[in-house]
């Protein structure tokens, strides 16, 4: 069998270009089983005698679910939105893609955690500080895995614009900070730290500047062919 030869002539580096189709199906995959994992955190009143009362009490865990699953699926959405101008993963990537899919995995045992405390009223800081800090690496993570993929251009493909690249970056880096500032915040106020890393939600479900405007031109120009 004869190697693969690039377009210098020279022989194509072993496992150089790794199709990474198959990490963004691995990562959903685990994804999936993570969200599903929430709900069974949700443990049913013993008391079935007073099941209404037993029900509402369990309000925490219902929040705790909620957040927590619309926070995974922003982790979803921003993994695709990267790994759609990845054209090839290398062994670094491999790592810390399984690194931030191993924290992934951990976010129903925090969201448990932290439901547990504010339902039963004590060591609410500490909740707070595991579950921002479970947030604040997978924040990391994604830095990480872009700063290796954008580094001199090397694994991005080459029809992604630099203004792109630039709002993706920016877009990361803030949600280092958001997250960083609401798990310090719950470490003095929990209940303010709480509804820091709560608002992530609205703000990250928000496109990325440039990306209504671009796809709009796209169908603009659809139309009129």
């Amino acid at each position: 069998m004869t190697e693969p030869v690039q377009e210098s002539g020279e022989p194509t580096p072993f496992g150089e270009d790794r199709d990474p189709a198959r990490v963004v199906a691995f990562s959903d995959a685990v994804i999936a089983i993570a969200v599903t994992l929430l709900v069974l955190e949700i443990r049913p009143p013993l008391d079935t005698r007073h099941l209404p009362h037993g029900l509402a009490a369990l309000w925490p865990s219902y929040l705790a679910y909620a957040v927590t699953f619309m926070l995974i699926g922003q982790v979803w959405a921003n993994h695709h939105i990267m790994f759609d101008h990845i054209r090839s993963a290398d062994r670094l990537v491999l790592f810390l893609n399984t690194v931030l899919l191993m924290d992934l995995s951990f976010l129903p045992f925090a969201a448990s955690v932290l439901a547990d405390t504010f339902r039963d009223g004590h060591g609410q800081r500490t909740a707070v500080v595991l579950y921002g800090l479970s947030f604040e690496l997978i924040a990391v993570l994604f830095n990480l895995l872009w700063w290796h993929a954008r580094h001199e251009r090397r694994l991005l493909v080459p029809t992604i614009h630099a203004a792109a690249v630039t709002a993706i970056t920016r877009r990361f880096r803030l949600a280092l900070v958001w997250l960083g500032a609401g798990t310090l915040l719950g470490a003095l106020l929990p209940g303010l730290g709480v509804a820091v890393i709560f608002a992530f939600i609205p703000y990250y479900w928000l496109p990325i500047a440039g990306e209504i405007r671009r796809s709009g031109r796209r169908r603009g120009r659809g139309d009129q062919a």
